[in-house]
């Protein structure tokens, strides 16, 4: 049950307890207080009798009882007082009929003044009485209630600890956790509240589980990939130091330049694919006119292809906008056109086209190279892997590369044959894509192999 129902029904409970207890308790002194009302009313109208007995001759003198405190005046119709149930009472005569507050005697008094016959009968009652009943019969029910407050208090403190024990001991098992522990927290007999938080957490842990899994893997590929170069460079290096100098030592030194060519090639590439994998949540998606990217790629790597005898075209459609990040998209373009130039023999050709499709954004790079054969094209997208008996120089990493940058903006890639002979990667952008994935994120089915 989630926390929110717990509480609720807690809460209801308790105060539906101290409702019903506070109204019983309330009851009882409402009853004693009514009762003595009531007493009260029944000894005033017997002390009231009695002054009427006394107006209709039946006992010869009435005088005051302490304890009645109703006063009863009677005037005739020329004005004389005729009767006065308390001497010491001074009360005006009335000027209208009815209920009226009025002062005498140093107090105030609540009268009602009627006619009877000949009579103008006037009772008057002290309104000390009445705020003296009014205060006894609030006190009586503010007494209760203030009795029962630390009680309920005392009982939602216990309670909302009870309710809210899941949580604690959630914090606890997280505060316990290893900091390398990545595997999953049990969301078993968790309140609703605390599992959906749980599991947010645990896509989290996955999420930084897979980030951690790419930088260990990297570490590992770089650390195996860099030893071969680097030991190279170091026996060039020794060669170079050997050589007396002629022909030895330009051809020494001619090899040293190629190994650190390679070595900056493989480092650059290393870099590349960590900042792909790192994270970066404050990086967002927007929109990125894609031509312009394209052309701006193509343009810089024209002097490229003429000095390796390569004739680079393209066809772009203008305005074509994609939503993704500005940045990778000019290195998934790089990295394709460069791997087409790299492959393909001199004299051979190299076309870049960017259109809209149906339901897609189409970018393409085909080239007359010497193909990949279908055996291979699933894993020339893993790292550092290369077609058997490839002589041409490289590192393994473009077509890894690629993909990545791929899935990071949802779209396909794929390797085909080209018509006439050569290579087509085609990568598919969605028309309408979903939001890409923010970098870091962890990756998106492969969808490089079909």
């Amino acid at each position: 049950m989630s926390l929110r129902y717990r509480l609720l029904i807690v809460v209801l409970g308790v105060a539906l307890t101290t409702t019903l207890a506070a109204t019983g308790i309330t009851y009882y002194w409402s009853r004693h207080e009514i009762d003595e009302l009531l007493d009260y009313q029944l000894r005033q109208q017997a002390l009231a009798l009695r002054d009427k007995a006394y107006l209709l001759g039946s006992v010869p003198v009435a005088e005051p009882d302490p304890e009645q405190h109703v006063v009863i005046q009677l005037w005739d119709r020329r004005g004389a007082l005729r009767y006065l149930s308390h001497r010491a009472v001074d009360i005006e005569r009335p000027a209208r009929y009815g209920y009226a507050n009025v002062n005498g005697s140093g107090e105030d008094w609540r009268v009602y003044a009627t006619e009877i016959g000949p009579w103008i009968v006037q009772l008057a009652q002290p309104l000390e009485i009445r705020r003296s009943i009014a205060a006894n019969a609030a006190w009586r029910i503010l007494v209760p209630t203030l009795a029962l407050l630390p009680l309920l208090a005392l009982l939602m403190w216990w309670i909302v600890g009870r309710v809210l024990a899941p949580v604690t001991r959630l914090a606890t098992t997280i505060a316990r956790r290893r900091v390398n522990a990545l595997d999953p927290i049990a969301t078993q007999a968790l309140p609703a509240e605390l599992a959906l938080m749980v599991r947010a957490l645990n896509a989290l842990i996955a999420r930084l589980k897979d980030v951690l899994g790419r930088q260990q893997a990297f570490m590992a590929d770089a650390a195996h990939e860099l030893r071969t170069p680097l030991t190279a460079i170091s026996l060039q290096a020794q060669l170079l130091e050997r050589a007396e100098g002629g022909a030895d030592a330009e051809e020494a030194l001619a090899e040293l330049k190629q190994g650190i060519a390679r070595s900056t090639q493989l480092v650059e590439r290393l870099l590349t694919l960590a900042r792909l994998d790192a994270v970066n949540e404050r990086e967002t998606p927007a929109d990125v006119d894609f031509s312009a990217v394209v052309d701006g790629a193509v343009g810089n790597l024209r002097a490229l292809a003429r000095a390796r005898g390569l004739h680079l075209d393209a066809r772009i459609e203008p305005a074509v906008v994609v939503t993704g990040y500005a940045a990778q998209l000019l290195t998934l373009v790089d990295t394709l056109v460069d791997n087409a130039l790299r492959y393909t023999p001199e004299g051979g050709q190299v076309r870049v086209e960017l259109a809209p499709r149906r339901r897609a954004i189409g970018f393409s790079v085909r080239d007359t190279g010497p193909g990949i054969p279908p055996a291979e094209r699933a894993r020339v997208f893993d790292r550092f892997y290369r077609v058997p008996g490839t002589t041409a120089q490289g590192s393994g990493l473009g077509l890894a590369i690629a993909r990545r940058v791929a899935e990071l903006h949802g779209a396909s890639i794929e390797i085909t044959d080209a018509d006439g002979g050569g290579t087509l990667v085609t990568v598919l952008f969605p028309a309408e894509p979903d939001p890409p994935a923010t970098l870091g994120a962890g990756p998106k089915p492969d969808v490089s192999a079909r």
